[in-house]
């Protein structure tokens, strides 16, 4: 369940310096966690310990906590006002902040019926506009049809569905002509174009930063969907992004792995 967590380590450097190809050093002394990764591990943190994980009050408790410890990671103005309520609300955000950290419910839950409520439960305490929603549902849908063996051509025809302007898409374009977006519709639909064309996971990884825009967060997002589909990451990339991680983040991602092979 480190997908989306490589994505936003080796994406950060070029979140606000945009590289529009694909031949670049993975990591280097300046990449680093971002908060795509702090949320990524509260969903994590949230599902393995929470009593009810289906709690509103519980979610945003374990999304707070987190985002406390590291405030200066690169939170939107929104959240980071929401983050410091002592009764926080949700701020009809359509933020693509909510499909950024929702992967770990697509990994962790065996029942879809369970997976949606989960997902709805994290979501709608922060991202509750009707495209929050949307972005965070389908990304966790991408990655749990995945991991229980869809297709790459089962995985398009549901994109599609949701999102029917992938159908469109092309490569060359996006890396043209992709700009900065930090909403769901304008960035959930290009990270998901660019797992369904690449060939494995590390060429998903170097396709979504290629295309620039919000290249931490559509890679944390197409780089969890990879993860699920390909199932084989590189040892050294794996070993290399948990040297950038605080010991208590590698704490929370071995439970949620160790919960995971378990089932």
């Amino acid at each position: 369940m480190i997908g989306a967590i490589i994505g936003d380590v080796v994406g950060s450097r070029f979140e606000f310096n945009n590289i529009r190809r694909k031949d670049f050093k993975l990591i280097t002394e300046e990449s680093t966690f971002t908060d795509d990764t702090v949320l990524t591990i509260a969903v994590m943190d949230w599902l393995c310990h929470a009593e009810n994980p289906y709690d509103q009050k519980e979610a945003s408790k374990y999304l707070q906590k987190w985002a406390r410890k590291y405030p200066y990671s690169g939170f939107g103005g929104m959240f980071c006002r929401w983050m410091n309520l002592e009764n926080p609300e949700p701020y009809n955000s359509c933020g693509n902040g909510s499909a950024m950290r929702v992967s770990a419910v697509g990994w962790m839950l065996d029942f879809e019926e369970d997976m949606l409520d989960a997902c709805k439960t994290i979501t709608s305490v922060t991202h509750n506009h009707p495209e929050g929603m949307k972005g965070a549902e389908v990304v966790a849908q991408m990655i749990f049809k995945a991991r229980n063996g869809a297709s790459k051509e089962e995985l398009q025809q549901y994109a599609i569905s949701m999102y029917p302007e992938i159908a469109k898409m092309d490569y060359e374009d996006l890396r043209k002509n992709f700009k900065f977006d930090e909403t769901c519709q304008k960035s959930v639909p290009q990270a998901i174009y660019c797992f369904l064309i690449s060939e494995d996971f590390e060429d998903c990884l170097r396709t979504t930063i290629s295309i620039g825009g919000d290249c931490d967060t559509t890679a944390a997002i197409s780089c969890a969907i990879a993860e699920a589909y390909y199932d084989e990451i590189s040892s050294e990339l794996i070993e290399a992004v948990k040297n950038k991680l605080p010991e208590e983040m590698i704490e929370i991602l071995n439970d949620a792995n160790w919960l995971c092979m378990m089932k």
